[in-house]
């Protein structure tokens, strides 16, 4: 399994993270997300891996000054239209889709005001029904608790409900675990998402 395609198309070349992306034109990021994906998932037994298309949507996109990880931009807020993240920000998802990627990860970042991680209609809405993505959705590293960090339970809940799959939360495991399974005996969750989830 790979971390990559890195789908970012920077904006703003003062973004730390400009150089994970294949530029700032949206069809590179159609043409070699697409390759990337086809060469790491090739035939190539026994060297293919699993591919993920990263980070969704518009993490390239973010606007100075509202970095959230004591940075200008890193992590912030694409304050943007949605003709602008259909048109510059999602055409190398669908590429990646396209192309048949196995794992798609959500941003870190917010689209106006709102984590990527708990946007129903970004992961559910455009991800998994407009672009049919039928993978599984990983969430990044600590992301979930960066949703709502003064209550872990209702970022769980969001982050599941919106469409995450798989929790990458390697400090507190445990705590999500108890933590989903408490939020799916008490109907925040449903178990149908959950078994959506598992298959």
């Amino acid at each position: 399994w790979a971390f990559a395609p890195c789908i970012a198309v920077p904006q703003d070349e003062r973004w730390g993270r400009t150089y994970e992306g294949f530029g700032e034109t949206p069809e590179l990021a159609v043409s070699l997300g697409a390759a990337e994906v086809r060469g790491l998932q090739g035939t190539f037994t026994p060297w293919s891996v699993v591919a993920c298309a990263k980070h969704f949507v518009a993490d390239g996109g973010t606007t100075w000054g509202t970095g959230t990880q004591k940075t200008d931009l890193d992590q912030g807020d694409a304050l943007i239209t949605e003709e602008q993240v259909r048109r510059i920000h999602l055409p190398g998802y669908r590429a990646a889709v396209r192309a048949g990627v196995g794992t798609v990860m959500p941003s870190y970042s917010l689209i106006n005001g709102l984590r990527n991680h708990a946007n129903t209609k970004l992961l559910t809405g455009v991800l998994k029904t407009e672009l049919g993505f039928d993978g599984f959705v990983i969430s990044d590293y600590l992301a979930i608790e960066q949703i709502d960090s003064t209550d872990y339970s209702a970022s769980v809940a969001a982050a599941v409900n919106a469409g995450a799959d798989m929790a990458m939360e390697p400090g507190r495991h445990r705590d999500f675990v108890t933590t989903l399974v408490a939020l799916v005996k008490s109907g925040d969750v449903p178990q149908a998402r959950v078994d959506d989830a598992v298959r």
